[in-house]
């Protein structure tokens, strides 16, 4: 909709096209809510095509899925990046959600009548926002990386896409979560490849082949923040990272991979152990996560200390109106995979609904 000022006017605007804004979208379609979807990207599904060349899920196919449209693929099926990024984007076209692509955000506001964005085509207006923007905008690497020599070559893992993409030369991978390990184990059929970290716990295969169906149940159901143990699952993954699925250390020692401790730190421009090992390699792929990046939001909406909105099941505590969807354990262990965002997307639509229709709690 249009107002007298030419701005645009909707009930609730998605900030992120991605599996996360795409299931809020589904919800609302249903709802009968009036809302666009709005994203930087040139296609639904760019941000899982930009990942590495053999990234595939660690989840089989039958769990991952958005609500209402079953993954197209036969079961235990791990889908290529590419296959969800094409599944993501039929998902988009099956719906018909209305999504507005090529447009970055670049402000966002609290008025006396709602929420207005600023972005690169215009300013919007809407009663509602859902900020659907994903867990890792920014690349997270230690300050002490500016002090390494510049003939060592450095990428974040997000930037990875194959060997190739690599100059020659030994390798060290930093951080030993599922990511790190995996782009170890490719490397290592091509060069001397070193990971530095502790790996996290690994879940064992057989668990996820031959007892999914119960695996999934327990991390959706049980490992939530309305459980000891999914608090106390919650407080270790947020601190250490997720568990390895579908890799472990027997494979890193399989494929020739070197483990060493942690780097602590730059000695005659090479990466610094905390065993005091200097290792000299001529590239570095740092593996170590990535940190929210909320400055774009002109309100006080996130925990000083770690960055992260502060919500309850994605719902804002601090402003009316604002919601977050796609974190990290926003209420389980699966709220971060394409499979379990659903449930949080139905709960945050739940939400707003009530309360356009006057019910202030759900």
């Amino acid at each position: 909709m249009v107002d007298v000022n030419g701005k645009m006017n909707w009930s609730t605007i998605i900030i992120g096209a991605g599996q996360a804004g795409l299931a809020a979208g589904y919800h609302l379609l249903k709802a009968g809510e009036d809302f666009v979807i709005i994203d930087s990207a040139k296609n639904v599904g760019d941000s899982w095509r930009k990942r590495w060349d053999s990234l595939r899920l660690f989840t089989p196919s039958q769990y991952d899925r958005l609500p209402g449209f079953a993954f197209p693929a036969s079961r235990g099926i791990m889908p290529s990046k590419d296959e969800m990024a094409d599944y993501l984007e039929k998902y988009a076209e099956k719906f018909k959600l209305p999504v507005r692509l090529g447009e970055k955000v670049n402000h966002l506001s609290k008025k006396q009548s709602g929420f207005e964005i600023t972005t690169t085509k215009g300013i919007l207006k809407c009663v509602h926002v859902i900020v659907a923007t994903g867990t890792n905008p920014l690349p997270r690497i230690p300050e002490f990386a500016n002090d390494l020599n510049k003939n060592v070559h450095q990428i974040h893992s997000s930037q990875y896409l194959n060997p190739d993409s690599l100059p020659s030369g030994s390798v060290l991978v930093v951080g030993a979560g599922t990511s790190g390990v995996e782009i170890a184990i490719e490397l290592a059929g091509s060069r001397h490849t070193l990971i530095s970290g502790h790996p996290t716990f690994h879940i064992p295969d057989p668990i996820l082949r031959y007892a999914g169906r119960l695996y999934w149940w327990f991390a959706s159901n049980v490992l939530t923040v309305r459980t000891p143990i999914g608090r106390k699952a919650k407080k270790s993954i947020l601190k250490g990272g997720g568990p390895l699925v579908n890799v472990s250390v027997k494979d890193l020692i399989a494929a020739g991979v070197e483990q060493v401790p942690r780097v602590s730190g730059v000695e005659t421009g090479q990466p610094k152990l905390e065993n005091g090992r200097v290792v000299t390699v001529s590239s570095i792929v740092w593996a170590t996560g990535f940190k929210p990046d909320f400055s774009w939001i002109d309100l006080k909406v996130t925990d000083e200390k770690n960055g992260w909105p502060l919500t309850k099941r994605g719902v804002s505590t601090e402003i009316k109106g604002m919601y977050f969807i796609g974190m990290l354990f926003q209420y389980g262990l699966t709220s971060g995979l394409v499979g379990g965002v659903g449930r949080d997307a139905a709960f945050i639509v739940k939400h707003i609904h009530q309360h356009q229709n006057g019910h202030p709690e759900v």
